[in-house]
């Protein structure tokens, strides 16, 4: 009888690592999922905000597909990770189904078997019955043998009876989380349709955009031609600023080259706590969100047209400001014919770049610190859209800023 209590009580314990490890799995990526939703969610708040607010839709209608095609792509990532957690909860809700089960199985063998030993309890539990337990032994030996199997079987009884009411309190619990569980994936389902209907409508808008561009095809076919060689012109400038602050501050060391810069021990340190800060950088902008990402990309009318970023694109407010990622000397100041203005950083051997502002706080030669404010980022009035333009390098070669800028 007390070995197969014994082994009841073992596989339940089993049993309960199992499927509270089951669980705790579960709830860390469900708390990873929500926090990635939340990060979404927020994400289609701001392009709304920022980019399809008032006017700002009525732009320039390259811009506008531009703009819809990428809330498109996070609306779409908002459905799938959705998606994601409901199909979680619906796992967590058939372990807890089968946890429930078993536990009420457990219960009930537990409720038996500690019946029965109350019951068997009751029939030796005179003093009497004890005293003479222990008397008739043979030797005292065999009294001690006796006397802590009695201490034994007290200690075994009362454990028992925890066990049970440890049990019945988990199935209790286990209950309410199903219940809330189930509450959840109601309001995860709800939204999924939501974002459903939501990006249905955001498809047709697109499908309209795009029968307008087909019809005057030429013409826009021109308009980002003409971006792209724009694009191409700012991104010369960029490299040709950086190798000639490469050959004007090796000049001083005897070094001809134009592409890596010899550093001093001072200029090592700077760079050395700028690369220790790799992925903890602060955004060039206090508030914003990334309208584009780095590297190549398909344009969003024509997919086999590709641009290249060699940046990110960060759309902020109205009167926003650029702000340094970090300590640093301002080693160029841009000016593209046409264009706005730029502002160049040098920390160590990296270059943070900040282009399209209109109205510059700096001068070359300036040593700054971090947060401290370049520049007023330009404001496009036929669109209403603010947007930095942001390029880091390490020497001449390009780094992609979506490493080196917290969650960029």
């Amino acid at each position: 009888m007390h070995y197969k209590a014994a082994h009841s009580i073992f596989l339940i314990l089993i049993l309960n690592l199992f499927y509270s490890g089951i669980a705790y799995g579960q709830t860390s990526e469900q708390k990873a999922l929500e926090v990635k939703r939340a990060r979404l969610q927020n994400e289609i708040k701001e392009i709304n905000r920022l980019l399809f607010a008032e006017k700002k839709e009525k732009g320039n209608v390259l811009d506008q597909m531009e703009n819809l095609d990428q809330k498109i792509n996070v609306r779409q990532q908002l459905i799938r990770v959705t998606n994601q957690q409901s199909n979680l909860l619906n796992r967590q809700i058939n372990t807890n189904i089968r946890s429930i089960t078993k536990l009420r199985e457990n219960i009930k063998e537990l409720k038996l078997e500690y019946a029965a030993m109350i019951q068997k309890s009751y029939q030796n539990k005179s003093q009497q019955s004890r005293l003479m337990f222990l008397l008739s032994s043979d030797n005292f030996f065999q009294v001690y043998k006796r006397f802590q199997y009695m201490k034994q079987y007290t200690a075994y009884r009362k454990e028992q009876g925890e066990q049970l009411v440890k049990k019945t309190e988990e199935l209790s619990q286990l209950n309410i989380d199903l219940s809330n569980q189930r509450k959840v994936k109601d309001q995860l389902l709800a939204e999924n349709v939501a974002a459903k209907e939501q990006l249905k409508n955001e498809l047709k808008t697109q499908q309209q955009l795009l029968g307008t561009i087909k019809n005057n095809e030429n013409k826009f076919v021109a308009a980002i031609q003409k971006k792209k060689a724009e694009t191409r012109k700012i991104d010369r400038q960029i490299e040709r600023l950086i190798r000639s602050a490469i050959a004007a501050s090796n000049k001083s060391t005897g070094s001809k080259s134009s592409s890596k810069f010899v550093l001093t021990p001072e200029a090592k340190v700077v760079a050395d706590n700028f690369s220790a800060n790799k992925g903890r950088l602060i955004w060039p902008v206090e508030k914003g969100i990334k309208s584009r990402g780095f590297g190549i990309y398909s344009d969003a009318v024509y997919p086999g047209i590709k641009h290249v970023n060699n940046g990110v694109i960060i759309a902020t407010d109205v009167g926003a400001t650029a702000r340094a990622i970090f300590e640093g000397e301002v080693i160029a100041i841009l000016s593209v014919p046409g264009g706005n203005k730029g502002v160049q950083i040098k920390h160590g051997n990296y270059i943070s770049t900040y282009y399209n502002l209109s109205r510059l706080y700096v001068k070359k030669g300036d040593q700054v610190g971090v947060k401290e404010q370049l520049g007023e980022i330009y404001t496009n009035r036929s669109n209403g859209q603010t947007q930095l333009k942001f390029y880091l390098y390490r020497d001449t070669a390009k780094l992609n800023p979506e490493d080196w800028i917290y969650q960029l």
